[in-house]
């Protein structure tokens, strides 16, 4: 029986690489969650302190860019070779897609929660102006990684437009 196209098995490794990421993602962000609520210590230092809020975003980045986003990216390159009836336009760049949005959102999660840590910590010992100071250079790197993210998400659409709309291939 000759194999579908979708059926490279390359291809199937990495929208299973996919869902892997989905799951181990949103173990992480689960028992985070779990964390800054059953904690008292850790719940009042992210609602009270300077700049704690930003764990809370580190979190919720975890859990949308990481759990849901994952699945849904999963979820698309497994649906829509199917549904066009041919390959995925390029497999280097379902490669690119997750390797730069994997990098991109453990860098934007390691510095949201370093700037949270670094902000709360100041927050009790020098003025509001010095936290600021502290927090800014955390913050910027953190961007740099959230473009990677934004980089990755483009390329994701790029590819599947391109298959989609690719009437050459396949």
């Amino acid at each position: 029986m000759q194999r579908q196209p979708w059926e490279d098995p390359e291809y199937i490794k990495y929208t299973l690489w996919f869902v892997f990421a989905c799951i181990i993602y949103s173990i992480i962000g689960f028992t985070w969650g779990a964390l800054m609520g059953g904690i008292h210590e850790f719940r009042h230092f992210v609602d009270h302190r300077m700049h704690g809020n930003l764990i809370v975003r580190a979190h919720t980045h975890i859990n949308l860019l990481g759990w849901v986003e994952m699945a849904i990216f999963a979820a698309v390159y497994y649906i829509v070779p199917r549904l066009v009836q041919r390959p995925i336009y390029s497999l280097k760049l379902v490669k690119w897609h997750f390797w730069i949005h994997n990098f991109g959102l453990i860098g934007m999660v390691v510095f949201f929660t370093t700037a949270g840590v670094a902000g709360g910590i100041a927050s009790e010992h020098v003025s509001p102006a010095e936290v600021e100071a502290i927090v800014k250079p955390w913050l910027a790197t953190m961007g740099i990684f959230g473009s990677m993210v934004l980089l990755a998400n483009f390329i994701w659409a790029y590819n599947l437009f391109r298959t989609c709309s690719n009437r050459d291939k396949g």
